[in-house]
């Protein structure tokens, strides 16, 4: 191999192969990542094949030491991937978070303005202005009653409008 006779490449493979995707197989847990390893492993070793030593070590100690670094940079990547994942997911999230309010506030603007005129007066009082119903009944002239009447009425409405009624969303 150290000559560079791909048909010793292969005769390496043939004998280690199982061993270097035993390794890989056990440290990852995934078959796909395994062989990707096998074949990183036998890549390196090729290309690294003058740096081969027998006086130091066999074949198979070789070929581990090899196996053990690819692994180590496999787990090394899926942290980084996973990273990463949780990096994306944490922004699309604060950016959806973000979004929802604004949504929400034009939804609730567009079925306001679909109310009768008096349930749409006594809501947005006591909405946008934080009107109790006893302000809201000075501040219009209208009894108190009414307006007990027109806020329950125009929340059943927006209720149905907006899938808030119990089994409908």
């Amino acid at each position: 191999m150290a000559a560079g006779d791909p048909a010793c490449l292969a005769e390496v493979y043939r004998r280690w192969g199982p061993l270097v995707h035993r390794l890989a197989g056990r440290a990852l847990g995934d078959v796909w990542d395994a062989d990707d390893v096998v074949q990183q492993v036998f890549l390196a070793a090729w290309r690294g094949r003058s740096g081969y030593r027998p006086e130091l070590g066999t074949a198979a100690a070789w070929l581990t030491g090899i196996t053990r670094r690819r692994i180590a940079d496999t787990l090394a990547a899926r942290t980084r991937r996973a990273a990463l994942v949780e990096l994306a997911g944490s922004r699309y999230s604060a950016e959806v978070a973000s979004v929802e309010p604004v949504l929400d506030r034009i939804v609730l603007t567009q079925e306001l303005a679909k109310l009768p005129v008096p349930q749409r007066t006594v809501l947005c009082l006591a909405f946008y202005e934080d009107l109790t119903q006893p302000q809201i009944a000075e501040r219009t002239g209208w009894p108190l009653g009414t307006v007990k009447s027109h806020a329950r009425r125009g929340m059943q409405r927006l209720s149905v409008r907006l899938g808030l009624v119990r089994g409908q969303g």
